[in-house]
């Protein structure tokens, strides 16, 4: 008897992304595993990402004019159907197997409640691109073995890049619109620790741009990101309650 694989549903949300989007949408068209359903939130955009959605084809647009990364994924969970939810940031292109191969990790362990991969840039220098895929070999794992293995408190979650079981992500109240926008997929790898196994899974990576290392340099991007992240996992709170916004 064949075994029928799980629905999927792939969410971007975008806040001027007009420059980004389409390729974005276009690299989840010829996916090895097509997904049942594409949703793309347009939060209070002011430039054309709105007509880029409109006119990608098998897209399910949404107007969310609540601007807030976690307004705009709540809005998104609710109206999705797939028993998987995958999130991808409009930057973000994804290699052709990258629905599969998060597909597969659910697939494989009916206790994995969450995957996430890493980004790899595809507008960078080549020193920095080093740095990070060092970064993703060493402190990442390190870190999420300490955190989801030891400490039980939650896990390495990508924001940009991550799968969940929608009944798991409904059965915990979903995302936690009152955060703004560091610390939230933290906060949600947090919630969700108690509910199951969360993989951290290096050949689930995403293409992703590095304009926010560009505009803010690679020292400070990753001084905001550890402070938050490690307060988010003590103390269950965030230290900064704003953002740059990065968009060009």
């Amino acid at each position: 008897m064949t075994r029928l694989r799980p629905t999927v549903t792939v969410i971007v949300c975008a806040y001027n992304e007009e420059q980004y989007l389409g390729a974005c949408l276009q690299s989840l068209q010829g996916q090895t595993f097509p997904p049942d359903q594409i949703i793309v939130v347009n939060n209070a955009s002011s430039d054309g990402t709105r007509q880029v959605a409109a006119a990608a084809v098998g897209v399910q647009l949404i107007d969310e004019p609540r601007r807030g990364l976690v307004v705009a994924r709540e809005t998104a969970r609710r109206v999705a159907t797939g028993d998987l939810l995958l999130w991808l940031d409009a930057d973000c292109r994804a290699p052709y197997e990258w629905v599969e191969r998060v597909v597969q990790r659910f697939e494989g362990d009916p206790r994995v409640v969450a995957v996430s991969g890493p980004c790899r840039f595809y507008d960078w220098h080549p020193c920095g691109c080093a740095l990070l895929r060092a970064y993703d070999y060493t402190v990442a794992p390190l870190t999420h073995v300490l955190v989801h293995h030891v400490l039980r408190r939650g896990a390495i979650l990508y924001g940009g890049n991550f799968g969940v079981r929608r009944e798991t992500l409904a059965a915990i109240g979903g995302f936690d619109t009152s955060i703004e926008f560091h610390g939230e997929d933290t906060n949600l790898a947090r919630r969700l620790r108690p509910h199951g196994r969360l993989v951290l899974a290096r050949h689930c990576y995403l293409w992703t741009s590095a304009r926010r290392y560009r505009a803010m340099g690679m020292l400070h991007v990753f001084r905001v990101y550890v402070r938050n992240y490690w307060s988010e996992i003590v103390h269950a709170r965030v230290k900064d309650t704003t953002h740059v916004d990065v968009r060009n």
